[in-house]
């Protein structure tokens, strides 16, 4: 009885406290756009546990682009002098005025201090609480939204704060629901696969033994991809070096496909498999094979292992077979400093763990479990409408810091030019809610590819009866490679030049009402490589496959043998191309690509120019060119 009346108390101060301050709560929580792929079903019921997660607004990060720049820009004086973790997590750490200023607004509010858990980086503070108390603090209400047929998930919408803590708060998550109170929780896949198209090699190709490259056009092999790009780095310090290869689980490979893809065309590598790191209960599953479940991870790690053997490969196998993993999970594992109290990560993008589900991986969520890779390739992408404002910033920081750590991130653009996943379109003028494929619309820009320190990797092809020592162009063939402008990032300073000389000499035929136009915010992708006929071996058989899936594990594999020779003559990672990329002084390390579009939203998208161009970058790479510049950096 004692504990009810305390907690009546508790509850009547705050009710108290929170109307005083009503009218200088401010808005904090929202949307880039609103996500309409979700059907209400129901307010989230009283009686529910949850727990909110406030991120604590970190320090210096109005500064991040200058201190990312101060490594990785080629004329800076710091070039290459790259941070170790420790130094990183110091640096942006909360400020101790902020934990308490965040702290005090709670405890004012009703909470005790015992119910408060600080973070270990200090990047968040956690309580658990009731949906009747969050909206009290927050002014929060949280419904439960039907995913698709018995899953739900809960969203909690237009959180609140007081303006004397409005500058302390990164962002606030409801993460999950208490074991005492269960919610059925729903696969967490909302990063959408970036789909390769395939179909299977025509009768009559042999692939075995193909002495020559002239058919390179109908079919790429790793051989077409050798000579496209120059790629001619033997290996000199292997086991020094890193490339690391995310997979989100269910999404695995089968190991007899990648011996019949190496039988074919790296002998040396039969019976080789990839270095598993399991995060957050990630396996390498066989229950399911066809090519929905195999095809991702058999394509990006036969090309990645090809191409750079003998550096071992190594992958990450993101989340368990119940809820899967997103993002967040595997910056989780790779930098500890990450990671939040009991999870913390977004239940509407990301795995949160431990996951006590039947057959889930009810364990400690993977936190620093490993360092950083050297090179890390991912071939998935959301469409940039579905992340909040906050979720994305929070998230592309971490790139920005990886980076600073010396480690090169590529993200694949995506295959439907300037439409989103599924050739999805945003409504015109709202910017916001997606429409029917095929009805046209705003173009729907890819995340993280928009992200600003993260390098986005476009598509290109071997035209039609062209070889491969002819100019490509912007693949077409049922992939067409994503590219445009973010509606959330604003332009980093080391694509001003290129973006703003090609709206200038090449203006797009569109309007603000198709696409942010303002000329002001980050364009994607940086670069590009080949990723059209790519044959790969999946199900026991060779087929044809398409997208940018093939081309961002081409510019790791080549950034990947960069970094050995650098480390064989005692020099460190290159980390961040980005600055470098797009120097003039560099454009003879990329062959421009001056043709093809990447149509989609009904138009025929955006074109391929003389320079930089939102469809395929600065172009494909010269690596003997590239390399050669690289090596005379400090």
């Amino acid at each position: 009885m004692r504990l009810l009346f305390l907690r009546v108390l508790a509850i009547v101060s705050w009710v108290a406290g929170a109307l005083s301050h009503r009218a200088n709560h401010v808005a904090h929580r929202r949307h880039a756009v609103e996500s309409v792929t979700l059907a209400r079903a129901r307010r989230l019921e009283a009686h529910r546990n949850i727990t909110i997660h406030i991120g604590l607004k970190q320090q210096h990060l109005d500064g991040i682009e200058e201190t990312l720049m101060s490594v990785s820009h080629p004329d800076s004086p710091m070039y290459g002098q790259h941070w170790s973790p420790a130094k990183v997590a110091k640096h942006f750490a909360p400020s101790d005025a902020t934990v308490s200023a965040v702290e005090s607004w709670l405890i004012k509010a009703g909470f005790h201090p015992d119910q408060l858990r600080l973070s270990r980086s200090k990047g968040w503070i956690s309580i658990r609480t009731s949906v009747p108390d969050i909206g009290f603090l927050l002014k929060m209400e949280c419904d439960v939204h039907t995913h698709s047929p018995g899953h739900e998930r809960i969203s909690c919408e237009s959180s609140l704060v007081p303006e004397e803590v409005r500058e302390h708060v990164d962002l606030i998550r409801v993460t999950h629901v208490h074991k005492d109170a269960p919610l059925l929780k729903y696969s967490n896949h909302t990063q959408s696969k970036t789909p390769s198209f395939s179909k299977p090699l025509p009768d009559g190709i042999v692939v075995h033994g193909v002495p020559s490259l002239a058919n390179c056009d109908k079919f790429t092999t790793p051989q077409c991809l050798r000579q496209l790009y120059s790629i001619d780095i033997k290996p000199e310090v292997p086991q020094r070096n890193s490339f690391a290869v995310v997979e989100f689980t269910p999404q695995a490979y089968l190991g007899s496909d990648l011996d019949l893809f190496f039988s074919h065309f790296s002998t040396s590598q039969e019976k080789k498999r990839p270095v598993l790191v399991s995060i957050d209960g990630g396996v390498v599953q066989q229950q399911n094979q066809s090519s929905t479940y195999d095809g991702e991870g058999d394509l990006d790690l036969e090309y990645a292992m090809a191409l750079i053997d003998p550096t071992p490969v190594t992958l990450l196998q993101t989340g368990d077979l119940v809820q899967g993993g997103g993002f967040d999970n595997w910056l989780d594992a790779v930098d500890g400093s990450f990671c939040t109290f009991e999870g913390g990560d977004d239940p509407n993008q990301d795995g949160v763990y431990p996951d006590t589900q039947p057959g889930g991986f009810d364990h400690p969520e993977s936190c620093g479990i490993i360092a950083p890779p050297k090179v890390v390739t991912v071939s998935y992408d959301q469409d940039e409408f579905t992340a909040t404002v906050a979720y994305a910033m929070r998230q592309c920081y971490e790139y920005a810091k990886l980076g600073l750590m010396g480690t090169t991130i590529l993200y694949s653009s995506g295959d439907y030019g300037v439409a989103g996943n599924g050739g999805a379109c945003l409504q015109d003028k709202s910017r916001c809610r997606p429409i029917n494929v095929g009805k046209g619309g705003r173009f729907n820009p890819s995340f993280p590819a928009t992200c600003p320190y993260i390098t986005a990797v476009g598509a290109t092809q071997i035209n039609p009866n062209s070889t491969v020592y002819e100019p490509e162009s912007a693949c077409e063939q049922f992939a067409h490679s994503g590219g445009g402008f973010s509606n959330i990032f604003p332009m980093p300073f080391y694509q001003e030049a290129a973006v703003k000389g090609y709206l200038k000499n090449h203006p797009p035929p569109y309007t603000a009402e198709q696409y942010n136009n303002s000329g002001m915010v980050r364009a994607y992708p940086d670069l590009s490589a080949n990723g059209a006929n790519i044959v790969v071996a999946r199900n026991g058989n060779l087929s044809f496959t398409y997208g940018t899936s093939a081309s961002v594990q081409v510019i790791g594999a080549i950034m990947t043998l960069i970094n050995d020779a650098r480390l064989a003559r005692g020099k460190g990672t290159v980390g961040f191309i980005n600055p470098l990329i797009y120097l003039p002084a560099y454009s003879s390390a990329f062959h421009d690509i001056t043709t093809g579009s990447n149509q989609g939203c009904g138009t025929p998208g955006f074109t391929a120019a003389k320079g930089w161009d939102p469809v395929t970058g600065v172009g494909t790479p010269n690596t003997t060119v590239l390399l050669d510049m690289l090596l005379r950096l400090p």
